[in-house]
């Protein structure tokens, strides 16, 4: 199928180009497979008639070459013609040779070419020459004009299929203007194939159509492919162009320098891109106000810029621009689009302050403080409340003593001139300033800050009052020596009239003094030590201690100053170690350091002596001390020092002589870190408090008093008689050893006792405290001979009864009866027992004594908490089998 511009002989010899396709078959399993070529059966030379795939028989060839010299084979697999051939009604085949000279390998490709037969225009359905691969035809450029003014319809082109010369073809088209919207715009005649279309077309909306051409006979058969068929829409210039923004809004500074880029402006054209259509040109058509041109506009980009210095917002501060845009390049033919710029012109500090006029004059009284005495205004251009309008102002000169301060009022821009510390008219009967004024924005002008115009002189004029006294230097010195005598008298502080220019007549008041360390001398001011002053009091220690005092003049006008004391130290402290209890892990700590400080001034402070005063052999013996520094010292240990806890004296001096000894507590403890001795300590400290000590102690004296008692009193009572032998190991058994004591073998002959029995009656309960005020209670169980336990008591020292006996004294052999015995001690026991019961206030408490009733298994005698009471006929005979331990007890009541 051919468009009707081309010559007949030109779309002939296309056709038969068109007309030559290429069937491959595949063969499975073969590495190449035979081409058959269907060709007209005349050739011209330079033609091609097909392709063929290499790279599927051998894709690595370097070297292609055919067997017939009619044809040759191009890389690419094509076919062409060496010279014109033409076929006979055989067919006709020829052999492609594939090598890989590196490899030095071949194959081979076998082409076979067959001519197709002139059928007629007529065919039958049923007959088989139509079977053959079908063409596809070659697009065709097709265009038309936008907005065409016709007449429509409007012939565009012919579509002609070869294979109308066979067959009898119909045509048809579709596609985007033909089935799909818009609708109806093209048609194609069934018969000669001319192409129409039926009214304007916008290219804006439509660029391009692409229409599908078809080829077929009256039975529907298809000679040939669908053709692609794209109908351009050519461009005319029919669309003005527009700019982005209606109006555009830019600011530029005042201060702006030649060249600025004030803003962007921005055109679109919907006409085709890249063609003089779209070519857009900017200009600036009219500037209001109209002043000397201050912009321009870059013709291409649409940049705005500034072309002159004499932007002043104080004179125009809004610019109003029309911008132009045209296109075609911006010839007098193109189209042209309008828009609006404002350009509003931002302030800059190009204005300095001024004063209103060059001098002011103001009044103030003397002594008086934080008034305002001047407004001074000031004129500036610039915007209003901003950073280039609002002003500071400084006291260029006059102002060294600090009497005035001046700041500005937001409000009115006005500078506020004000008196902060009073003026002295006996000093100075006026004061002259000269005051500067800036803005607080930088100025952008090369000019300087502070000229005549922005400076103001001001007259202040103090006005006499009589006034009242004056602590003039507000603050005095005096030194005291610590530890001074109460009642010393010292200087203290000294005012004085402005007028008369003395102190007489002035009286003194202490308004505070911190510790009360002194009083105050109501007419000469001098200060009195009330108390020892002591510096290491006062925190810190090295400031001055600071005594407020009132002067007051006749007419009780005041003033108020500080007398600042400075307390000169004196070595009153001696050193003092900071540790009270420290822990030494051994063998991993071989020794500690003892850290000590002196809160007198450092003259009187380190470096200290560290000495282990007089001690005992033991301590001596064990520990030592060596210096570390000015302020430390090491307490070493010796190897054979036992685990327990010491308590050593260790003397500190500092260099002037102040001594202090410390008795420090050091446990030697097995650990490897001290918190673990520490932790050990408070649980075993939890668990036997003091009370359950003291309880424990006095339960065992209590114990063996009774036990003393018990044996004295049967074997005085039972002399000579025999106890029943069974009974020798059921009364006395062997008790857990408290303490470690001095095992002794002595005779009991003669000893008599009474039997201990669950069962009988007796007393029960845990013995009580037999300790009181540092001393020792004792019970009294002996009647006559001449000394009893309370007499035998020592000063601080514990005795036995055999240690009592001494000389010619001696102890009746314990001649009453138990019966005796008992009704002497029971209600002393008692009462013991009641009182062990109860607390420090008295209370009953049942923490403090706890009941023991069970000795162990195998017990011949039960509890010891409860003594029984057995008959006086009862034999003491078990007491001559007594062990080590009661027999030294049994001669404590034996008459010597």
């Amino acid at each position: 199928m051919a468009a009707a511009g081309p010559p007949r002989s030109v779309r002939e010899a296309v056709s038969r180009q068109l007309l030559l396709t290429l069937v491959i078959f595949s063969l499975a399993g073969e590495a190449c497979k035979k081409v058959i070529l269907n060709v007209p059966s005349k050739l011209e030379a330079d033609k091609i008639i097909g392709r063929v795939n290499l790279e599927e028989c051998f894709r690595s060839a370097d070297l292609i070459q055919s067997s017939d010299p009619d044809f040759r084979v191009l890389g690419d697999g094509s076919v062409y013609t060496a010279r014109a051939v033409v076929l006979s009604d055989e067919k006709r085949s020829f052999t492609i040779w594939l090598s890989d000279k590196r490899k030095q390998t071949q194959k081979e490709v076998t082409v076979l070419l067959e001519h197709q037969k002139k059928v007629l225009k007529t065919r039958h359905t049923r007959e088989t020459v139509l079977r053959r691969a079908k063409r596809r035809w070659a697009p065709i450029p097709c265009s038309m004009q936008e907005n065409s003014l016709g007449p429509f319809p409007l012939f565009l082109q012919q579509v002609e299929s070869d294979a109308a010369q066979n067959y009898t073809v119909f045509y048809s088209i579709s596609g985007r203007g033909v089935d799909q919207e818009p609708l109806n715009l093209f048609y194609i005649e069934r018969d000669t194939g001319n192409l129409f279309c039926t009214q304007p077309v916008d290219r804006e909306e439509y660029d391009v159509f692409d229409l599908i051409a078809y080829a077929s006979t009256a039975d529907g058969y298809s000679a040939d492919l669908p053709l692609p068929l794209p109908i351009r829409v050519e461009d005319e210039n029919d669309n003005h162009p527009v700019f982005t923004e209606a109006i555009y809004n830019f600011e530029v500074s005042e201060s702006s320098r030649l060249g600025t880029t004030v803003g962007v402006v921005c055109a679109t054209d919907r006409d085709e891109p890249d063609t003089m259509h779209t070519r857009l040109k900017y200009s600036i058509l009219q500037q209001t106000p109209r002043s000397p041109g201050l912009f321009s506009v870059h013709p291409s980009t649409g940049v705005i810029t500034t072309v002159s210095h004499y932007l002043d917002r104080e004179v125009v501060d809004k610019y109003s621009l029309i911008m132009k845009v045209q296109d075609m390049d911006g010839q007098f033919f193109g189209l042209i689009g309008t828009s609006t710029c404002i350009v509003t012109v931002t302030d800059a500090n190009d204005n300095a302050p001024t004063f209103r006029q060059n001098a002011y004059e103001a009044f103030v009284e003397e002594n008086a403080f934080n008034v305002e005495i001047l407004r001074i205004p000031v004129e500036d251009k610039d915007l209003i409340n901003t950073a280039n309008w609002r002003v500071n102002f400084t006291i260029l000169k006059g102002n060294e003593n600090g009497h005035f301060k001046i700041s500005t009022d937001k409000e009115t821009n006005e500078g506020v001139l004000c008196v902060v510390k009073p003026l002295n008219y006996e000093e100075n009967h006026q004061v002259n300033l000269e005051i500067g004024v800036n803005n607080e924005a930088p100025f952008t002008r090369d000019i300087p800050r502070v000229t005549a115009l922005n400076r103001a002189l001001v007259t202040v004029h103090v006005r006499d009052l009589d006034e009242g006294p004056e602590c003039t230097p507000a603050a005095q010195y005096v030194r005291i020596k610590e530890n001074l005598a109460v009642g010393s008298k010292i200087n203290g502080y000294k005012a004085y009239d402005p007028e008369t220019r003395n102190g007489n007549g002035l009286r003194y008041k202490k308004l505070r003094d911190p510790k009360g360390w002194i009083t105050i001398d109501e007419i000469s001011g001098s200060i009195i030590t009330s108390k020892i002053l002591d510096r290491e009091v006062e925190t810190p220690k090295n400031e001055l201690y600071n005594i407020t005092v009132l002067a007051i003049d006749k007419d009780n006008r005041s003033c108020t100053g500080t007398l600042a004391v400075d307390i000169e130290d004196v070595n009153d402290n001696p050193p003092e170690i900071l540790q009270e209890y420290v822990v030494i892990c051994k063998p991993k700590m071989g020794y500690t350091d003892i850290l000590a400080v002196d809160p007198d001034e450092p003259v009187h402070g380190a470096p200290f002596y560290f000495s282990l005063p007089n001690t005992s052999p033991e301590i001596s013996r064990l520990w030592s001390l060596t210096k570390v520094n000015d302020t430390a010292a090491r307490l070493s240990y010796q190897k054979n020092a036992g685990f327990q806890e010491y308590t050593i004296p260790i003397t500190v001096k500092d260099r002037a002589g102040q001594a202090a000894t410390k008795l420090l507590r050091v446990n030697l403890c097995e650990c490897t870190h001290p918190a673990q001795c520490r932790v050990t300590s408070r649980s075993a400290g939890v668990v036997l408090g003091k009370w359950a000590i003291l309880a424990i102690l006095l339960g065992i004296a209590l114990l063996f008093s009774v036990l003393l008692t018990l044996v004295c009193g049967v074997l005085g009572a039972t002399k000579g008689k025999r106890f029943p032998e069974d009974l020798a190991q059921q009364n006395l058994i062997i008790s857990n050893t408290e303490a470690p004591g001095d095992d002794r073998v002595c005779s009991a002959n003669g000893f008599m006792t009474q039997t201990a029995n669950n069962s009988s009656q007796g007393f029960c309960g845990t013995v009580g405290s037999g300790m009181k005020n540092g001393g020792q209670e004792t019970i009294e169980m002996m009647k006559g001979g001449n000394q009893t336990l309370e007499s035998c008591r020592g000063a601080g020292h514990h005795h036995t009864l055999d240690s009592c006996r001494g000389g010619h004294t001696e102890v009746d052999n314990c001649r009453y009866t138990y019966s005796e015995w008992h009704s002497f001690t029971q209600p002393r026991l008692g009462e013991k027992l009641h009182r062990c019961n109860q607390n420090e206030d008295h209370m009953p408490s049942q923490d403090y004594v706890l009941t023991y009733n069970y000795e162990g298994r195998g017990s011949p005698a039960g509890s010891v908490g409860c003594c029984s009471e057995k008959q006086e006929e009862d034999g003491l005979d078990f007491l001559n089998n007594l062990e080590p331990k009661f027999i030294t007890l049994a001669e404590a009541c034996t008459k010597r």
